[in-house]
């Protein structure tokens, strides 16, 4: 229902109008609460298409050594990760409006020491922006350009496919 939501705030609104005679003119145009929804309803959207590439490439590839699985990160609303040969590519809201995209790989299996730099994990990552387009549109941009979701799942699969293989 997500893509619907608003007009379920709108009907709502409407019925509080005629119920109790309050008009909620700021209600409709939440722009911080329309930003968290619309991070989680991306991340969502991302792991749908994940979870479609990453079951292609595991039904492809036959074997079970070295498939990609994907999963959810605990104690988050809609973050999460796939996991292949000690690889990991984490897709996490950082804040309402901005998706961290990180591949890390553990070199060594040791614990780390909270607030220290863990020697063991190679890490990069990518930033992800929500901006406001016109109507109220949400655009995701990376680095200033428009996102096409096909496109960054078939980058980031292929470039985590790539890496994992090490």
């Amino acid at each position: 229902m997500g893509r619907i939501d608003w007009i379920k705030d709108l009907v709502v609104a409407e019925q509080r109008m005629e119920e109790q005679g309050i008009v909620e003119l700021d209600g409709l145009n939440n722009q911080s609460e329309m930003l968290k929804t619309e991070t989680i309803d991306f991340l969502r959207d991302l792991r749908a298409a994940f979870i479609e590439s990453c079951s292609a490439f595991n039904e492809l590839k036959g074997s079970q050594i070295g498939q990609v699985k994907i999963y959810g990160i605990s104690k988050t609303v809609a973050d999460f990760m796939l996991f292949r040969n000690g690889y990991k590519l984490i897709f996490s809201m950082t804040r309402p409006g901005e998706i961290a995209i990180i591949l890390n790989h553990v070199t060594a299996h040791h614990l780390a020491t909270p607030g220290a730099a863990d020697p063991g994990t190679a890490m990069s990552h990518d930033l992800l922006q929500a901006h406001w387009g016109a109507f109220g549109e949400l655009n995701w941009r990376f680095k200033d350009s428009k996102i096409n979701l096909d496109y960054l799942v078939r980058y980031y699969m292929t470039r985590f496919v790539k890496e994992s293989l090490k």
